[in-house]
């Protein structure tokens, strides 16, 4: 299942534990009959990069889809912070009322649950990539970076009226739009194709994009949906390096959906394992892989061998 051999990168400091910037408690879906998860609780940490693992149809992308309110979950909470850890101690008093978000000072506190999927990009800050490609295929590349934008130009031009009459508040996002678009192409490797339609690069340059398309947003937590499918060992190891400064030079944490255990035990701080639909493991990548049950869950038991 897994090479012992592979090291992980885990922080020194479970940060998922002492300050952490998504709490997902108790989160239950149900469609029908057929609960998909069940009761599952975990902890992003700030800063961290978390991956959430299981064998096929262990209810990840269900709690993906809660996460970033393409679903409303049946029962649970789903709480965000920006600001200081402190947020976290209007927890239970923003759960008691009926709003979307709690602020004190500096510090906001966000229940996903009660948000649509486009508020909580929007407010919450919390961008997502898919395990199907979404890119605009017949734009540039550089024109899906700048669409990630769209809401601050939309804003920056006083909804058309400044843009059209070339006053420099729009000039100005425009600019700055354009920067963080190529910034964003060159730690990505994509300059070369900024003109090139979207669809004509290669997998595993699409799939850059899509992570650089999600940047250009500023999330405070990305969350990405098997970003190494598809993508051959030196594709791998490039996309390696991208998270590790996605989040180290900019403090993103990062949520990650993946099957393939080389990356997530190459740079994962933090795994949790699900299976059908219920937490089995929560920890770093070295207790993950020695989990019996985490072991189990992939390799399956010998029925005759148990009671």
């Amino acid at each position: 299942m897994i090479d012992p051999a592979l090291a992980s990168h885990a922080h020194p400091e479970q940060h998922w534990h002492s300050d952490p910037i998504l709490k997902v408690e108790k989160l239950t879906m149900r469609f029908g009959g057929l609960t998909a998860v069940n009761a599952v609780s975990f902890n992003c940490g700030r800063g961290d990069i978390t991956a959430l693992i299981g064998p096929n149809g262990a209810g990840k992308t269900t709690v993906f889809n809660c996460i970033t309110g393409f679903y409303k979950p049946t029962e649970g909470r789903i709480g965000l912070r920006h600001g200081s850890v402190a947020a976290w101690d209007e927890f239970d008093a923003l759960t008691a009322t009926t709003q979307q978000k709690l602020s004190h000072g500096q510090d906001t506190l966000y229940l996903l649950e009660r948000m649509p999927d486009f508020m909580v990009s929007r407010q919450a800050k919390v961008a997502r990539t898919f395990q199907n490609i979404r890119l605009f295929a017949g734009m540039t590349v550089l024109e899906n970076l700048l669409v990630a934008q769209h809401v601050h130009l939309m804003r920056a031009s006083g909804f058309s009226v400044f843009g059209i009459l070339g006053l420099p508040t729009y000039s100005h996002a425009e600019k700055a739009a354009i920067e963080k678009a190529k910034y964003w192409l060159e730690k990505t490797g994509l300059m070369a194709r900024a003109d090139d339609p979207a669809g004509s690069l290669p997998y595993g340059d699409q799939r850059r994009l899509e992570i650089a398309r999600a940047m250009c947003t500023d999330p405070v937590l990305l969350c990405l949906d098997e970003p190494a499918a598809g993508l051959n060992p030196r594709e791998s190891l490039d996309l390696n390096k991208l998270l590790r400064t996605i989040r180290s030079d900019h403090d993103t944490s990062l949520l990650l959906i993946e099957h393939d255990m080389s990356v997530v035990m190459e740079i994962s701080d933090h795994v949790v394992v699900l299976n059908y639909g219920t937490k089995i493991s929560d920890g770093t990548p070295e207790q993950v892989r020695n989990d019996p049950a985490v072991i189990a869950a992939y390799l399956g038991t010998d029925e005759e061998t148990e009671s």
